[in-house]
């Protein structure tokens, strides 16, 4: 067996691409009050379909750094493009966060789109600059570092150390260093995309950049290489929920040491099953939508985070003489009324946001449209 095109990985569009897509469903329900659980996050500890939607998204960065820098020379010429496309990214996220209000007195500082930038900027020097035994000692000793500091550290002025949304040391040092006036505002006093938790997120990262850098460089037959990615992965899973038993839990929104490793260990078995499926055995057949939503992935999400709040400034108005956002009315005259169950309903405004853009996506594609930051 060959591969369809050694010079691509089309199995990690595609995977990129699903992630995407699952991203813009969770994102833009129809009604936000009636949600199926997959399609909400865990409320603390545990991981539904949901959370896993932000750490594929670092563990792809992850696996398209050792592709896209491979070979490259650690120099100010590549470390410059590193750090402007970086720069690019956190500005995209910084000016989500600041729209439509431009406060700088409230803005939140961090978010998605800003931890991507870090990560990949991290990341990026990283490969450029060690081996990939480094890069694994490295991450290992991030996530060991993280769990000491969670779970042994006493958090100043509060107590022992604990990981309770509101005092655990990560959400301290985020209000020591940010200030809570520029937190996520649903939260108030802490960040699930903070400074503190955005280190073992660079973990999650580096786990995509050495499962590339086993993909392209191992000097391995492509079966050995599926079977040894299959069976690392199994491992991080597995180590990961034992790490859950043992009392340092899966967590999304503290980004938790377990959740690292139960995340990358699945990304991982996920990644060896597309690229057997599509890159060695070639069933691409139902691949481009996919395709489509991947290879403008940054493009969609700054969209699909801008757009709404552009539809909910424009206001119709109703018959009572009040008024309603453009896209909560859409919703609730085009999509509601051919529904009885309303999770049922929210489900399809989601659904049809979805479409939407994947006709949208469909069209630049065809078109060569691939917008890049």
């Amino acid at each position: 067996m060959t591969l369809s095109n050694p010079n691509r990985l089309l199995s990690l569009d595609v995977f990129r691409g699903m992630t995407v897509a699952l991203m813009i469903l969770v994102n833009n329900p129809g009604d936000w009050g009636h949600l199926y659980w997959p399609l909400e996050h865990a409320e603390w500890n545990g991981c539904t379909p949901t959370d896993l939607v932000f750490p594929f998204f670092l563990f792809i960065v992850g696996v398209s750094i050792a592709y896209s820098l491979s070979g490259v020379v650690a120099n100010q010429d590549s470390l410059l493009k590193i750090t402007k496309r970086s720069a690019k990214l956190f500005g995209l996220g910084f000016f989500l966060a600041m729209f439509p209000r431009f406060n700088l007195e409230t803005v939140r500082i961090m978010g998605v789109l800003q931890r991507i930038a870090v990560v990949y900027l991290l990341c990026s020097v990283l490969f450029l600059y060690l081996s990939p035994k480094q890069l694994f000692l490295l991450m290992l000793g991030i996530l060991l570092s993280y769990w000491a500091l969670m779970t042994l550290v006493p958090v100043p002025n509060i107590g022992p150390a604990n990981l309770a949304p509101e005092t655990n040391i990560g959400a301290w040092f985020d209000r020591l260093v940010l200030g809570e006036k520029h937190l996520y505002k649903a939260a108030k006093v802490w960040d699930p995309e903070g400074l503190a938790s955005t280190l073992p997120a660079v973990a999650t990262g580096l786990s995509g950049v050495l499962v590339g850098w086993f993909l392209k460089h191992k000097a391995l037959t492509i079966n050995i290489k599926l079977q040894r990615l299959a069976i690392y992965g199994a491992i991080a899973l597995a180590l990961g929920l034992a790490w859950h038993i043992a009392g340092f839990p899966i967590n999304k929104k503290i980004w938790t040491s377990s959740y690292v490793l139960f995340t990358s260990g699945l990304a991982t078995c996920l990644l060896a099953f597309f690229y057997w499926l599509i890159d060695l055995r070639g069933y691409q057949f139902w691949t481009k939508p996919f395709v489509v939503y991947g290879v403008n992935a940054i493009t969609v999400f700054f969209l699909t985070g801008l757009i709404p709040r552009i539809l909910g400034m424009i206001k119709i108005p109703l018959a009572n003489g009040e008024s309603m956002g453009t896209q909560q009315y859409l919703y609730k005259n085009a999509i509601a009324p051919f529904f009885d169950n309303p999770y049922n309903a929210s489900l399809a405004g989601a659904i049809a946001c979805v479409s939407i853009w994947l006709g949208i996506l469909w069209i630049m594609y065809n078109k060569k449209v691939i917008v890049k930051v």
